[in-house]
């Protein structure tokens, strides 16, 4: 039986859900600002100005335990009834880099986690064509026992790479429905996608390609922002909901271009703020309530 998302959504049953879970990727993106180190501290601090400032808009946070749940939870910083989502995922890769592939983070207490008040955890999946299904069955098993654990309601994410292979073709498009497909096998409470073709260009075709995830995911889903411009994302929202998308789970789009500001949270509240009530408005007007799936 698929876990109750009421916590994460808005009272229409729609989901506009903030993400602050990037480290070094963050690390990297401040890094772009300024001469000296990017300090741990630096990013916590961030994490907990992007949750005091957005939290009021925003049906869920998520964020991470290496660098800002436990100061958000301390501070008291999420309000106006945002969910807290943990994130569960261990990101390997450089220093200041992207992720270059995930594993379940044990460092991560379920229990603990929902004792703090998180209502759901996440868990990132980089998909390849051609690496092993049954690899990452195994992983995504390893994810869910986590969650039941805590009876906490799964999120799954995936970013489709290119194969490693050069003899196979990167057809993104195709395999954006393929992982949707094998997501499907897996039983995510709530499945986290790209935005067919970057949300750009036809965006009836953006469309058509949601309501093809939707046809075989089986359950509620929501985009992602990463790859879709901040000006492109809010037409890209409408036209994955117009596609049976419940909303949207994003951080880049909401947020990275205020990334050194000398001002962050008068910068979240001049630049971030509209474009949550903006794609707020937006699911409420078109997304699918998650509650059609029950």
């Amino acid at each position: 039986m698929r876990a109750s998302l009421e916590k994460l959504a808005r009272p229409s049953g729609t989901l506009a859900m903030v993400a602050v879970d990037q480290r070094e990727a963050l690390r990297g993106m401040f890094a772009k600002f300024q001469d000296g180190p990017v300090s741990d501290a630096q990013l916590t601090q961030f994490k907990v100005d992007v949750a005091r400032e957005l939290s009021p808009y925003a049906s869920a946070l998520l964020v991470d335990q290496e660098f800002g749940i436990d100061a958000i939870v301390d501070q008291k910083a999420l309000t106006g009834g945002c969910g807290l989502i943990a994130a569960a995922d261990l990101l390997l890769g450089p220093a200041g880099g992207a992720a270059t592939d995930t594993a379940v983070d044990h460092d991560v207490d379920p229990i603990r986690m929902k004792e703090i008040g998180a209502v759901g955890l996440k868990f990132l999946v980089l998909w390849r064509a051609d690496e092993s299904v049954e690899q990452r069955r195994i992983l995504v098993d390893e994810f869910l026992s986590v969650c039941q654990s805590a009876g906490l309601p799964s999120i799954i994410e995936i970013i489709v790479k290119a194969p490693n292979s050069a003899d196979i073709a990167f057809d993104r498009e195709e395999q954006l429905i393929t992982a949707a497909i094998e997501a499907a096998t897996w039983k995510p409470d709530l499945y986290k996608a790209e935005v067919p073709f970057h949300g750009e260009g036809d965006l009836a075709a953006i469309t058509r390609n949601a309501q093809r995830i939707t046809d075989v995911i089986g359950g509620p889903w929501v985009v992602l922002s990463n790859g879709v411009k901040a000006e492109s994302f809010a037409s890209a929202v409408e036209a994955c909901a117009k596609g049976g998308a419940s909303g949207f789970l994003a951080g880049r789009a909401v947020w990275a271009d205020i990334v050194g500001s000398a001002d962050i949270p008068g910068a979240l509240s001049k630049v971030s703020i509209p474009r949550l009530e903006k794609l707020g408005a937006i699911v409420d007007q078109y997304a699918k309530p998650w509650t059609s799936w029950k």
